[in-house]
């Protein structure tokens, strides 16, 4: 346990340190960590057994949100653009929650998917609100009211977005532990049995979704902050499918697996878009396929088996 939590705080300082050596990595790692935040939403979703195919969504609704934010406050402030993107994707959480916690399984996760592709519609057709296909510019917000260049600011939000995923995905490793989250998986389980005990599997559902829609919120807004433009395509359901992806990749049932999936991801996506460029997808399905078959529980399940397998005979029994 201690050795994790050790190898743990190695990693993250890695990661922290990454940039300084390889300034290249900045954006690369910005956009894992956004992603990262959004599959996080989706690992709360899984608890209870249900899959959302549609997340893009408030990935999307968020980074429109924030531009939106941003031009009526004349660029804005950074922290500022996370909560407002975070609330604006937790009330949409809330409105399309209360229709699709009635249902189950397929039928809740199609019907993520069919607000998704609706909301990418809107987003294309309104063009003189949204810039359809073109998108909005999102200008450079400030950081604690200072306006900062371009590199300073950059490194600023990797730090901001890499303190945001620690807190956060503590937050949601407590909340998975605890009393409602414990009821979370039991909807999985036996949603009738925990009917019988006095607690509504609708309203804890609910609370789980509007928890993984904030999630995904935050992570769209530091996607398009880092980018500098919101474009319908952070809605289209090849993104919500990334999202299921990297959840499986990194393991469906662990806090870290999110970002562990979300940066191999991303990095593989990189390097195989340079070196097979017209086969990348091909092999990232194949690498999907080898996880599926021979490590079910994604990356951080397999470090689990591999470090069981070389721990001491004691304190591998205990």
């Amino acid at each position: 346990m201690r050795g994790g939590r050790f190898l743990l705080l190695g990693v993250v300082a890695l990661i922290a340190l990454m940039p300084l050596f390889a300034p290249w990595s900045k954006t690369f790692l910005v956009l894992a960590i956004a992603k990262g935040l959004a599959v996080l939403g989706i690992v709360v979703l899984l608890r209870a057994g249900q899959v959302s195919f549609g997340h893009a969504l408030f990935f999307a609704a968020s980074a429109y949100v924030a531009a939106f934010a941003a031009r009526l406050l004349g660029g804005g402030e950074l922290l500022t653009l996370l909560v407002i993107g975070a609330l604006g994707s937790g009330v949409l959480g809330l409105l399309v929650g209360l229709f699709v916690v009635r249902y189950r399984y397929i039928f809740f996760g199609m019907l993520n998917l069919a607000f998704s592709m609706v909301f990418y519609a809107v987003l294309e057709k309104f063009y003189h609100y949204t810039g359809g296909s073109d998108g909005l510019i999102l200008s450079r917000p400030s950081v604690l009211g200072i306006g900062l260049e371009r590199l300073p600011f950059e490194y600023t939000l990797f730090y901001v977005a890499l303190a945001t995923a620690a807190v956060l995905g503590w937050l949601v490793h407590r909340y998975l532990n605890s009393a409602p989250g414990r009821a979370l998986a039991a909807i999985k389980t036996n949603e009738t049995r925990l009917e019988y005990l006095g607690i509504s599997a609708r309203g804890t559902l609910l609370v789980a979704y509007v928890i993984s829609a904030m999630l995904a919120g935050v992570g769209g807004t530091l996607a398009a902050v880092m980018q500098g433009l919101v474009t319908p395509e952070y809605a289209y359901w090849v993104r919500s499918g990334e999202f299921v992806f990297i959840a499986i990749l990194g393991g469906a049932g662990h806090v870290l697996g999110a970002f562990a999936g979300a940066l191999v991801y991303e990095g593989v996506r990189m390097y195989l878009a340079v070196l097979a460029a017209d086969m990348w997808q091909l092999l990232l399905g194949v690498v999907l396929l080898v996880i599926v078959l021979f490590a079910s529980e994604g990356l951080v399940g397999l470090w689990h088996r591999i470090s069981g397998r070389f721990a001491p005979a004691g304190r591998e029994a205990s």
